[in-house]
């Protein structure tokens, strides 16, 4: 019976452990507006949890190296009142592993916002009124059923069938409104294809006729595979007459509602901040926005319940417990990741990702002291600013592409930047095909395949030296 006890307990230990374990490597690597939701819905759902919202506002600043002792007095900054009410009620030795995650710093706005502007769905809607005026309000209810009906490109996404019977109207009183939206701006909104679209444009400023007409409507996908001599061919005319009209077809926007704003503003708040700080650097944690948590006073006055309750409120606390630390935790391994970072990628600072050295997350790893795989998660979705601009952490990180032991190293950034610029000096009428590029970078030093060419070249949004010709 014992054994069957001590089975059982062991079970259940071992389950708690990994479920917390799991926990860690989730909060590690969620970014800081997927990390906020996560601790606001344990808020909502453990009692012993209470919540900081102008914690978010807070930064910690730390310079670049700092020595370990100045590390050992920032990990015992945390609020200690908190650990030690739950070190007590829980019968544990106090600890200042940071379990409460509470910063200090002035107040400060981190957030590098897409430039807000209207939605596509607002400026149609404001055209809607004055295309509609009071007494047209069967008109207007289709026409709001369309404009709701458009997507992010700017294209109708359902039939006029279907909008005719939501609306409860005929499918060619629909097709009228919608004729009357494809008259707003942007031009070519409202379009049910891409040459719908193009062909919508191309009227609006006169230039649909001839040679650019019938590519329009004829020979979009030949155009999309470069088949210029073959366009030529079948319209009877030479190949630089396709390749000009082809250049104005280009001209027009396949995606008019792309230029418009979206309901969510697109933040990017770095999650740190690297700064110069006299000879050297210094490095700023940012909340992200992330509200802090500890441990409510309710829950560590807990003596006089019934064993039941107090065994429901050890259970609380303890997830409560072990949520603020995983959270630390993820700062500390942040911070770690970032001062490497730093140390090793010094000209990158106020150079940018030019000036990228080699780095890959074993090597990151290793000066750290934890695994690949914990650096991979840090970094997954992490922002940091330097004063050479705001960059993904992960861009960090370069793959060791020398093709023999003994060589020098280099990093993917180095091969993209020296393709573009072969790309960009070749002479158009006849582009480098992938295999002179690869030997164009041998004699560079930079020894790749033709293959890793290819990823590179496609990575950059470089299209094959096919489709690169002109004529």
């Amino acid at each position: 019976m014992e054994q069957s006890q001590a089975l059982t307990q062991n079970l259940s230990q071992h389950l708690a452990m990994t479920m917390k374990m799991q926990q860690a490597i989730k909060i590690l690597a969620l970014p800081a507006q997927e990390l906020r939701g996560l601790i606001e819905k344990e808020y909502l759902e453990n009692p012993a949890l209470e919540i900081d919202y102008d914690h978010a506002a807070l930064s910690f600043e730390e310079t670049a190296g700092a020595p370990d002792t100045v590390r050992e007095e920032r990990e015992q900054a945390y609020r200690a009142e908190d650990i030690s009410a739950l070190a007590s009620y829980l019968g544990r030795p106090e600890r200042g592993d940071g379990w409460d995650g509470g910063e200090s710093g002035e107040p400060r706005a981190f957030e590098q916002a897409k430039p807000v502007s209207r939605t596509l769905e607002e400026e149609l809607l404001e055209q809607v009124e004055f295309a509609y005026p009071a007494g047209r309000e069967k008109e207007k209810a289709v026409a709001v059923f369309l404009v709701g009906s458009i997507d992010e490109r700017g294209y109708l996404a359902v039939p006029l069938s279907e909008a005719a019977r939501a609306t409860g109207t005929t499918e060619a009183e629909a097709a009228k409104v919608l004729a009357v939206i494809q008259s707003f701006e942007p031009a070519g909104v409202g379009a049910r294809t891409l040459a719908e679209c193009l062909r919508l444009q191309a009227k609006r400023r006169g230039i649909y006729e001839g040679l650019v007409a019938r590519i329009i409507d004829a020979h979009l996908e030949d155009v999309a595979d470069s088949c210029i001599k073959e366009i030529a061919s079948t319209e009877g005319v030479r190949p630089s007459d396709v390749q000009m009209a082809v250049d104005i077809v280009r001209t027009l926007t396949p995606k008019p509602g792309a230029a418009y704003g979206s309901d969510d503003p697109g933040y990017i708040t770095p999650d740190v901040i690297v700064r110069p700080y006299g000879a050297g650097w210094r490095i700023e944690l940012t909340s992200g926005g992330v509200p802090g948590l500890h441990i409510s006073r309710l829950y560590q006055e807990a003596a006089g319940y019934d064993e039941e309750t107090q065994s429901y409120i050890r259970g609380r606390l303890s997830a409560a417990a072990w949520l603020i630390k995983n959270i630390e935790t993820r700062r500390e391994t942040i911070r770690r990741v970032a001062e490497e970072i730093v140390r090793r990628q010094r000209p990158v600072l106020t150079d940018g990702l030019s000036r990228l050295a080699p780095m890959t997350m074993q090597d990151v790893a290793e000066a750290a002291d934890v695994h690949e795989s914990t650096v991979s998660r840090a970094v997954q979705g992490k922002y940091i600013e330097m004063p050479s601009g705001i960059y993904p952490m992960k861009a960090f990180f370069t793959a060791n592409l020398a093709a023999g032991a003994g060589e020098a190293a280099y990093g993917a950034r180095q091969v993209q930047d020296a393709l573009a610029a072969l790309v960009a000096a070749e002479d158009p009428k006849k582009p480098l095909s992938d295999a002179k590029l690869a030997k164009l970078l041998a004699d560079k030093g930079l020894e790749i395949s033709r293959r890793t060419v290819v990823k590179y070249r496609e990575q950059l949004g470089i299209p094959s030296s096919v489709k690169r010709k002109r004529y």
